[in-house]
Formats: structure tokens, C-alpha cells, sequence
């Protein structure tokens, strides 16, 4: 397996390959139009690029030819080197040698660039002494190189009778390939039916006993190999995004009139391509939100003892099926007593709710839509909106949001993303003879119960696990519901519970959400597995406890449970029946 000086090389090489066709190709145009200023201008940027990556990875030929290039393209830009014949041959041979020396690194060989780099410089150094003597410049550079190149076997490499292309030149290829994503994703939607349909051989082999099982144990492994494969490449680099939030930072300090920093920590953390681009809107609101809400004024600084430059530090790290990034700010922190009156005034909680949440439930009241703690609309916020998006961009995905504070010293935010958004491991169980799947993210553990165990409380069930009060409801209960939560008695979760026989062995798996922990009676458990997750379709796209399907080894559809809804669902139902005063899901 490769390590990320490899892949860092890899990286550098094909942009180098690039850059050095686009350069050939250049100035072969530049040539032939000899007066295009645009030309000129993009082969000096080229050159600038390729110098500062060269000089990053630590290879010095290309940067100092990269280097000497850049300067010559300035001095034709500024018009004191003429375009001619000879300057051109003297061009192309620096660019064959650049070549060279890119290709050098992926075959170990020694390039040597030395004499060319002279040529060049002292072309320079006679342009930027006698600007207005340029052809005496070119028709004494030769002699010029001769006295100050020691190296013979060079200048003789590099003697005007050799034709540009007469160095034993051949055309090289990047190793690397880009390719659209929308490739990549019908990839990755075929390797999933194969994924299925081997999990369908499979099954229909199960009774043929161990020499079936032994044929079909490499198509498993393979087609397994495949299927991480191909998410491997989807992989990309958190930094890819988070390079771009200097920038977001900046214009948002701007307009507050306030100085920020930004921190960047773990960006060579990798992630589903697609995972990054579904939050990166989100991102952006957050990083804006904290220079709008928890960055002080500078004066204010001054005043606690803190440095004037605010800093806001954005990082990730690799989990074990997830990505977790974190946004947090050296600022003033929440103010929870602010939070408590405008969620009261806006009637969110009642007053006597509000005393019995603590700083994380009133720390999740901020995206609430319509939710705002500024008394006035500045550019970047005030409005209400946007914090509620965010908390729905990562529930669509199966993401977490969890927000920590300290009084004057800042607050933290931290999403847990999954790793993919294609392939998930799941939690497989029965409910009325239907197969259903809950995806792993969500699931705490799996325990027995038998209904003794259980107690009522108010409108619902209360069980005790690792020596906390967990709410506890039967899924049947609560996929009988009316969808629009109205309607039904107080007791909505006790229906099922009050049918069955009291020693009973309840089968019960403990989810967990947004810090709200609730065990989901099911009829029976069956496997842990790896699903291809597909999105539901219409006319049925809009069941709400549903989140997407997947085909089974036995051809079954089987459902996969939105977690995300189905606890919000469950609390907003109990608050409505006036049940959470004893029916509290933590």
C-alpha cells in the first residue's frame, strides 16, 4: 500500500506532465505569434506553478529550471528580450530538459540541466544590464556559456547544430487519469448490482454444501476487493475543500470589521468525494457563523486579554466508518441564557421545559428554523436561516452535529460524516415478517429485554441500559402513527406493550442520535451486513421513516430505516401528547 509521499508524488507528476504539454504546446503557438501578450502571460504563470510544487516536494532541477524559465517569460512579457530564432532553440532545449527531469523522478535516472540553466540566466542578466542592446545580447550568449559552463558534455548537448528534437525525445504519459465523476458513480452503481447478485448466488448455494461454499469464496472476495476498489478512488482529500475557506474567512472578517485567522488541521484526511460536496455549502455557514456570532470585536479582545487576530481552527480526522470534522473558535462562546429567552419567546420550549434542559439540548435549539440569537441583521447573519439547513443537509446523509462551549473562551462544533455515502454496514432485523435494515452509524449495542424490565412512564416505556434511563418503544407502534403526528390517545407508545405476555424476551437495538438514545423494539435480529444503499424512488419517495432500500441475497427488497426521523418523529410525538414531562429521551 502506498504511503502519502507516494501518492504526493503521484499528484505532482501528473500536474507536471500537464504543465510541461501545456508549455510545449505554448510555445509552439507563441512561435508562429510571435506578438501574443496572452500567450506570454499564461507560460509565465505555468512556469510560476510548476516552480512553487517543485519546490514543495523538495525537486530542485525542476524548480531551478521552472525558475530560470519564469524569469525569461518576464523579460520577454517586459519587452527587454526580443523573440528570435535562437532564443527559441534555447527555449525549447530548457523545456526537453524540464521534461527530462520530470521523467527522471518516476525512472531514478540523472538529468543533468546545468548548462542550459546558465545559458538562460546569462540571458537574462544581459537583458536586465543593456535593455536596449538585445540582439547583441543573442548573438553573444553562445560564447558567454562557453567560459562559465564547465560541464563540456553538456554545452556540447546543448550546441546550436542539434536540432530540438534530436535529444532522443519520446512522448511520455502520466501515470494518472482523471476521469469524470459521473463515470465513477455508474462504477460504483454496477459494482453494487454485483454485489447483490453475488450475495444472490450465494444464498441459493447455502444447501450445497462445503465444496459450493469453497467455489464461491473467491467471486465473494473478489467482487469485494472491486467494491473497495472502486470507493478508494472516489476517496478525496478534506483539504481539497478546505483550502478554499481562506478566502470564505476573509470576506466574512471583512464585512464584520474584525480580524480572523484560520487554522487547517488533518487535511490529508480522505472522504467520499460526494460526502464533501453535499457539506460543503454547510461548511461554509458554519465558518461564517462563527466570525459573525463567536469572534468578538477586536477592542473587545483587548479588553479579555486576548490576542487582537480571532482564530477559527478547522479539522479532520479518520474514525472507524466516519470522518469527523470539527470547527471551533477562540471567541466568546455561547450564552446560554440568551439562547433559553429567545427559544422561549419564540415558543420552542415553554419556560418549564427550559429549566430542566442542559447547556447540549439548549446548544441544538440553535437550529431550530427561525432560530437567532442577534437582535439585528448584519450581512452574514441575524436572519434565522441557515444553521436549520445545515442540521438537514447532514441528516440526509446520515451525519451527526454535536456543539460544545465555554464562556469566553469559544465553542466547538463537530460533525461526524460517514466515510461513504454508497455502501453502508448495517444492522439487519424483522419486523411482521418484513426484512428492514438500520445502518450501523446509529446503533449503540443490541440487548435482550424481557418486558419486566421495561417500565411505563407518562405516554411511553422506560428500560434501564449501562446504568442510565433510556426511552424505549416498539417500531411497530410507531409505523402506525399518522404521519401528520396528530391524532391517537396519550399512551401512543404503550399499544404493543400491552398485548404481550409478561415474560416475553423482548429483542431490542439501541440507537443513538443528536445525543437522544432510544431502544427500538424489533420482532427478531438477524445479521450484521453491507448494503448498497439505493435512493427511494416515486411515487415513494417521500416515506419519511424510510431513507432507501437494497436487494437482498433471497431478491427481497429490503427498507432502510431513517434513524434521523424516526427519534424526531418519536420526540415531537411524545412532547405534543404533554408526555415529556416523564417521558424524556435522553
Amino acid at each position: 500500500m502506498k504511503n502519502k509521499e507516494d501518492e504526493y508524488e503521484e499528484i505532482f507528476l501528473a500536474e507536471a506532465m500537464d504543465n510541461f504539454e501545456e508549455i510545449n504546446r505554448l510555445l509552439t503557438h507563441l512561435e508562429r505569434n510571435k506578438s501574443d501578450k496572452n500567450t506570454i502571460h499564461a507560460l509565465f504563470r505555468i512556469t510560476h506553478t510548476l516552480k512553487g510544487n517543485a519546490s514543495g516536494m523538495g525537486f530542485t532541477g525542476i524548480y531551478e529550471i521552472a525558475h530560470v524559465l519564469e524569469d525569461l517569460f518576464g523579460e520577454v512579457r517586459d519587452g527587454r528580450i526580443a523573440l528570435d530564432e535562437n532564443l527559441f532553440t534555447s527555449m525549447y532545449k530548457a523545456v526537453d530538459i524540464l521534461g527530462g527531469l520530470i521523467n527522471g523522478i518516476k525512472d531514478k535516472t540523472e538529468v543533468k540541466y546545468k548548462g542550459i540553466k546558465t545559458k538562460l540566466e546569462v540571458l537574462i542578466k544581459r537583458a536586465k544590464e543593456r535593455t536596449a542592446e538585445v540582439q547583441y545580447v543573442e548573438g553573444n550568449a553562445n560564447n558567454a556559456f562557453t567560459q562559465e559552463s564547465p560541464e563540456s558534455d553538456e554545452a556540447s548537448f546543448l550546441s546550436d547544430e542539434a536540432a530540438p528534437g534530436e535529444s532522443d525525445s519520446k512522448i511520455s504519459f502520466s501515470d494518472l487519469v482523471q476521469v469524470p465523476v459521473r463515470k465513477l458513480d455508474n462504477l460504483l452503481n454496477l459494482v453494487g448490482e454485483l454485489i447483490i447478485e453475488k450475495d444472490r448466488i450465494l444464498a441459493s448455494q447455502a444447501g450445497s454444501g462445503l465444496r459450493a461454499s469453497n467455489e464461491y469464496a473467491r467471486l465473494s472476495r473478489i467482487s469485494s476487493d472491486l467494491q473497495y476498489s472502486v470507493m478508494d478512488v472516489r476517496l478525496v482529500q478534506v483539504g481539497f475543500l478546505f483550502n478554499k475557506f481562506h478566502r470564505v474567512v476573509r470576506d466574512a472578517a471583512s464585512v464584520e470589521g474584525k480580524d480572523v485567522v484560520l487554522k487547517l488541521e488533518g487535511t490529508d484526511t480522505e472522504i467520499d468525494r460526494n460526502v464533501l460536496q453535499v457539506i460543503s455549502d454547510s461548511l461554509i455557514h458554519l465558518i461564517r457563523n462563527c466570525v459573525g456570532h463567536g469572534i468578538e470585536e477586536p477592542e473587545e479582545r483587548l479588553k479579555r486579554n486576548k490576542p487582537k487576530d480571532g482564530v477559527i481552527t478547522l479539522s479532520a480526522r479518520s474514525e472507524t466508518d466516519a470522518v469527523r470534522i470539527e470547527i471551533s473558535d477562540d471567541g466568546r462562546g455561547l450564552n446560554y441564557q440568551r439562547i433559553k429567552a429567545k427559544a422561549i419567546s419564540k415558543g420552542l420550549i415553554t419556560a418549564e421545559d427550559a429549566e430542566k434542559l442542559g447547556n447540549s439540548d439548549l446548544s441544538m435549539l440553535i437550529f431550530e428554523p427561525g432560530f437567532s440569537t442577534m437582535d439585528e441583521v448584519t450581512a452574514i447573519s441575524g436572519r434565522g436561516v441557515g444553521m436549520d439547513v445545515v442540521k438537514k443537509t447532514l441528516d440526509s446523509i446520515g451525519g451527526t452535529i454535536r456543539l460544545a462551549s465555554t464562556d469566553g473562551k469559544g465553542a466547538v462544533i463537530q460533525l461526524t460524516l460517514p466515510s461513504s455515502m454508497a455502501v453502508k454496514s448495517s444492522l439487519l432485523f424483522e419486523l411482521k415478517h418484513e426484512v428492514y435494515a438500520i445502518p450501523l452509524a446509529y446503533t449503540e449495542s443490541v440487548i435482550s429485554l424481557y418486558k419486566t424490565d421495561i417500565h411505563k412512564a407518562g405516554g411511553g416505556l422506560v428500560a434501564t441500559h449501562l446504568g442510565k434511563n433510556i426511552a424505549v418503544v416498539f417500531l411497530n407502534d410507531v409505523f402506525e402513527q399518522p404521519a401528520e403526528k396528530s391524532g391517537g390517545n396519550a399512551n401512543v407508545f404503550q399499544a404493543t406493550f400491552d398485548d404481550i405476555h409478561p415474560e416475553t424476551k423482548l429483542e431490542i437495538v439501541v440507537v443513538n442520535f443528536n445525543n437522544r438514545t432510544v431502544g427500538i423494539v424489533v420482532d427478531k435480529l438477524l445479521q450484521q451486513k453491507e448494503i448498497v444503499e439505493k435512493p427511494l424512488m416515486k411515487p415513494v419517495d417521500r416515506i419519511k421513516f424510510i431513507s432507501g432500500f437494497t436487494i437482498l441475497g433471497s431478491g427481497n427488497v429490503c427498507l432502510v430505516l431513517n434513524v434521523p426521523y424516526v427519534l424526531n418523529f418519536i420526540f415531537s410525538l411524545s412532547t405534543q401528547h404533554k408526555s415529556s414531562k416523564n417521558f424524556n429521551l435522553n
